[in-house]
């Protein structure tokens, strides 16, 4: 059998496993501990955030965000439907309502115009969105001053679903503390990984100050067991966090490699008949995922299953939420972008591990294809 080309896979930086023993050494095995506190501490150098939480998932943070925002059952909540189900699920967790804007050409990312006409026309038919919930595809910053300048406007909060965008700045801050509240994801397949993990990080300290209170139990300040507010259960793991400390010393490494991946395919690619995002002036991204339009979808399964023969994994771009069964009776507000993007759309084995040879295998494979 042909050996596995992963679409993105952890990579081990070395010392991971120096601050886990530390944990065993120390018997910190519980969800708070010297490493979350470290980790905590180091994703604040590297983002200039002013506080930190690290949680149990990308998805706890996201939902710890909208109730840290006040949204509740009824609430409508404007997201990015070009993006993963997890964005959507806590919405929904809180009985309130999503409603999609679609993308832009430019970045794939929420576009400022069709956000705008949202927010009038929900406000035109009687109720004011509670937030915005923005994400970065693909490690791409979104059009901030646009976004920013419509959602001040209208005084919307931002939640940013920076989960892919670990290491990506637009005019050179941090994705993820543009917006009142930001979230990441250290899922197995992110830019850096703690096997499972989230953090929700804020320029307003009270934020996750209160973030970590209700991701342990929301229990109040007693000698004994005493519950005001409904708590979770989402705080991040020492062992976990330790696994995130090792990783934060290569994260800088992780991103530059990511990137030649990118440089590399284009290179290659530049004469098949693909088309490659590229970053804006001010934008830079983490390339998290390398990805490919085609001229049509059916170029497009013709590539990814060529690939699939060869065991190579690629995937295509998001299925918008709109087009979601859970989700298609929402309220959408579409240009067609983040359909064509599905339609055409792939996403190429880019880890950080990947060696030169896996690398052009998988462009041979797509040359076969694009040539025949």
């Amino acid at each position: 059998m042909k050996n596995k080309i992963w679409l993105s896979s952890p990579h081990m930086g070395g010392t991971e496993m120096n601050y886990v023993q530390e944990a065993y050494n120390t018997n910190w095995v519980a969800p708070l501990g010297p490493n979350v506190n470290g980790f905590e501490q180091d994703i604040l150098k590297f983002t200039n955030a002013k506080a930190c939480a690290a949680l149990s998932s990308g998805t706890a943070a996201i939902h710890l965000a909208l109730i840290l925002l006040g949204v509740e059952q009824d609430d409508e909540v404007l997201v990015s439907t070009f993006t993963f189900s997890a964005t959507i699920n806590p919405i929904i967790y809180q009985k309130a309502k999503p409603i999609f804007v679609d993308s832009e050409k430019e970045t794939w990312n929420m576009c400022p115009v069709l956000l705008e006409k949202a927010i009038t026309d929900r406000i035109a038919k009687g109720i004011k969105p509670k937030a915005i919930v923005l994400v970065h595809l693909y490690g791409m910053p979104s059009k901030m001053d646009e976004i920013i300048f419509v959602a001040t406007k209208y005084n919307i909060p931002i939640i940013e679903d920076a989960a892919e965008a670990l290491g990506s700045t637009y005019k050179g801050k941090a994705m993820g503390t543009h917006g009142e509240i930001g979230i990441y994801s250290f899922n197995g397949n992110k830019i850096i990984t703690t096997s499972g993990g989230g953090a929700l990080v804020s320029n307003k300290t009270e934020h996750c100050a209160q973030a970590v209170f209700l991701a342990t139990q929301a229990r109040d300040e007693a000698p004994h067991y005493q519950h005001s507010k409904i708590g979770f259960n989402y705080r991040m793991s020492n062992i976990l966090a330790g696994i995130g400390r090792g990783q934060m010393e290569v994260l800088n490494d992780r991103v530059a490699t990511r990137r030649a991946n990118h440089a590399y395919y284009k290179e290659c690619l530049s004469s098949a008949s693909l088309t490659f995002l590229n970053e804006p002036d001010g934008f830079f991204s983490n390339r998290w995922l390398t990805c490919v339009l085609t001229n049509s979808f059916s170029k497009r399964e013709k590539i990814r299953e060529a690939l699939a023969v060869e065991n190579i994994e690629a995937r295509p771009l998001w299925k918008p939420m709109h087009r979601q069964p859970i989700f298609k009776n929402f309220p959408s507000y579409l240009n067609g972008v983040s359909d064509a993007l599905f339609e055409k759309g792939l996403c190429l084995p880019s880890g950080s591990n990947l060696p030169k040879e896996d690398l052009n295998k998988v462009i041979k494979v797509i040359k076969r294809v694009v040539n025949a």
